[in-house]
């Protein structure tokens, strides 16, 4: 398929939905009771509490915002800052209310890895070192991309990743998506992203570079993943040493930086991806709470040099504060559509986009309203894999066949998974939630979810767990 040449610049805007108001009505009457009574005292203690955190932290963001440096490292140019909807507001809020989002966010996220290798005027105290030390700038190739986009109508989070090796066109020139950084910002990148996606319409940006991400893991308080093989890899020239063995373990920021950057495996960056969008979700689930919000001031003050956002702190704190209400169920990872590319035809490796399957993807998540994509109502054109944590052949070849007596007659049996799964995982792996709802009805077990962590050539992946085991019983 042809690579999508860039449209119009004045890309089309995602339309604005008025805010729904917010109705009240009188309580009734409750029952006179003594004032020294246990449950009304804690009721006033909650509520005081409440207006306590609010007032602490719209005042300790009042005072981050009106004392430090602005989150926006680099200025933009009048032509570049048009580039996002910027005059286009995305909040309500006041007094005591904290701010919160009247409609559909486009936030381009970029982590950034600079070298001293990669600028030309080296800070003095990274001079002379010996190797190509990480330097804190935005100025170099983005190593990673995501588009996030936050929709309190559909009251999800959506996440696509953008593997940095897809070919596609910045400035009108055929080359790797991960260029457009390193050339015009910023800017560039959310016009080339826009481009590649038909038009897609970003509000903000973020850039954070690889110190940025350790410190924010730090902050938090670390992570909890389970790592899916041992990694070991170790390259002198960058002082880069990555070390950490299979397992579930606690991660602090400097560990979570070796787990986020390794892809030196079969799949590369795209494995890098699966495993970054396996980290994201706990995050969002272990670390994203009511306390982060009242933490916020505290964790940029961290971070702050280390970022590069032309995201207001307001706004900062409404996005953080919708992501803690989301449910996980509505946390939605999507990976870019596309293949790898053949290396007879390519001297570079690239990932080829699907235009057609990206133009169903952007229309089912980044639409202007609720839009969910017919499932495929013929089991046979679905693509289903087996990865299987169980270690019971008896149990996969059981599966099989209740699935293919179903019609599910496209399946294989993928790599088995390392990390042991009590519930099994029905993933749409290309955002094809409704068929993976309907094979998880169908099988009784598990939960299904749109993630790209399944196997690639998949539609739907059952990442098989004991639940379908202990369903079996004596079966087995």
């Amino acid at each position: 398929m042809s690579p999508r040449k860039p449209n119009n610049p004045n890309v089309y805007r995602v339309p604005v939905h008025p805010q729904v108001p917010q109705t009240w009505s009188k309580p009734p009457r409750a029952r006179k009771a003594s004032p020294w009574r246990l449950p009304r005292l804690l009721g006033l203690g909650i509520v005081l509490a409440g207006v306590a955190s609010v007032s602490a932290t719209a005042g300790a963001l009042l005072a981050f915002s009106l004392s430090a440096t602005p989150l926006q490292q680099q200025q933009l140019s009048a032509n570049d800052a048009n580039v996002f909807r910027q005059d286009d507001p995305i909040l309500a809020g006041g007094n005591l209310r904290l701010p919160r989002l009247t409609r559909p966010v486009n936030i381009l996220v970029m982590g950034v890895k600079v070298l001293t290798s990669d600028v030309d005027e080296v800070p003095p105290e990274l001079q002379n070192l010996g190797y190509h030390a990480l330097v804190n700038s935005f100025d170099g190739l983005s190593d990673s991309m995501l588009l996030l986009r936050f929709n309190p109508q559909t009251e999800q989070l959506v996440v696509l990743s953008l593997p940095r090796d897809t070919r596609t066109y910045v400035r009108g020139r055929l080359t790797k998506l991960n260029e457009a950084n390193r050339d015009g910002g910023p800017a560039l990148s959310a016009e080339s992203i826009s481009d590649l996606l038909g038009g897609v319409a970003i509000d903000r940006y973020v850039r954070i570079n690889v110190q940025g991400v350790e410190k924010l893991i730090d902050a938090l308080g670390g992570v909890t993943v389970y790592v899916p093989k041992d990694m070991k890899y170790q390259d002198d020239s960058q002082h880069l040493y990555i070390n950490l063995k299979a397992g579930e373990q606690k991660l602090n920021g400097n560990q979570a930086l070796q787990f986020l950057r390794f892809r030196y495996d079969a799949k590369g960056d795209i494995g890098r991806i699966q495993r970054q969008q396996m980290f994201m979700r706990a995050v969002v689930e272990q670390t994203l709470n009511p306390a982060t919000i009242a933490r916020l001031p505290k964790i940029l003050s961290v971070i702050q040099s280390n970022v590069d956002t032309n995201l207001s702190i307001e706004e900062l704190l409404a996005l953080v504060g919708y992501a803690t209400q989301v449910n996980r169920s509505n946390v939605q990872m999507l990976l870019l559509p596309g293949t790898f590319s053949n290396p007879r035809d390519y001297h570079l490796s690239y990932w080829l986009p699907n235009y057609g399957e990206i133009d169903t993807l952007v229309n089912q998540y980044f639409g202007s309203g609720a839009q969910r994509v017919s499932a495929n109502t013929n089991p046979s054109r679905v693509r289903v894999a087996i990865q299987d944590s169980t270690d019971n052949p008896v149990a996969v070849k059981a599966l099989m066949k209740s699935l293919r007596e179903s019609g599910y007659t496209n399946l294989y049996v993928d790599k088995p998974l390392t990390e042991p799964m009590a519930i099994s995982r029905i993933v749409a792996q290309r955002g094809d939630m409704e068929t993976a709802e309907i094979v998880q009805r169908f099988l009784g077990i598990g939960e299904a979810r749109v993630e790209s962590t399944g196997a690639l050539n998949s539609d739907i992946t059952i990442q098989l767990g004991q639940d379908w085991v202990q369903g079996l019983g004596e079966s087995l």
